[in-house]
């Protein structure tokens, strides 16, 4: 039995757990989702497929796993303070170029590997899409929007924004750069944040 190993029973190794997910991401980012296997996660993480498995029941839950590790395990309901705050979060995550390439890695696995989209909505999807309109609803009550705003076309104009950020944009944009962008967006469709006390 390798040292990453462990019987039923005894706590997870840390140690092993980080290297499943930190080789899942490097591979998902380098080949794609649908080139990345179990086993090259396990040979990359230098423990055995069992050891993947105890922790992950199939590829898809290891990739989803891997991608939330990435932005650093986030609630499925974020709290999101207002858009400005929004703003600033999607900005930041957009400027990243890591981050960059693993979205874009995403977005092109839906079409050859759809169940990770599945997954990825149904587990965390749509609880995130509700947390980000009911605050495109409370900047439209609070007069920030226009009084006919609709949440879920803003989410998916935002959210179509950002995916022609993604490939259109040079990986070098700063935060700042990335914000301006999406706040112009935003600017678009009537957004006009107000002073607060």
């Amino acid at each position: 039995m390798g040292t990453t190993d462990r019987a039923p029973g005894r706590p997870r190794s840390s140690e092993a757990d980080a290297a499943i997910l930190a080789a899942a991401l490097d591979l998902l980012i380098e080949r794609g989702a649908d080139a990345t296997s179990v086993e090259q996660v396990a040979r990359r993480a230098g423990v055995t497929r069992a050891t993947v498995y105890r922790r992950f029941p199939d590829k898809t839950q290891l990739l989803l796993a891997a991608f939330e590790a990435a932005n650093g395990n986030p609630s499925a309901t974020p709290e999101i303070r207002d858009v400005e705050h929004l703003l600033t979060g999607w900005a930041s995550v957009l400027a990243d170029t890591r981050q960059r390439r693993l979205l874009r890695r995403l977005y092109g696995a839906f079409e050859d590997y759809p169940e990770i989209a599945r997954a990825y909505q149904g587990q965390f999807g749509d609880q995130r899409s509700d947390t980000r309109m009911k605050v495109f609803e409370q900047a439209r009550d609070r007069g920030e929007l226009p009084a006919d705003t609709d949440p879920q076309v803003l989410l998916d104009l935002l959210s179509g924004a950002g995916w022609q950020h993604l490939v259109t944009y040079p990986d070098t944009c700063t935060a700042r750069d990335t914000e301006r962008f999406l706040r112009a967006v935003l600017h678009q469709v009537g957004y006009r944040p107000k002073e607060r006390e």
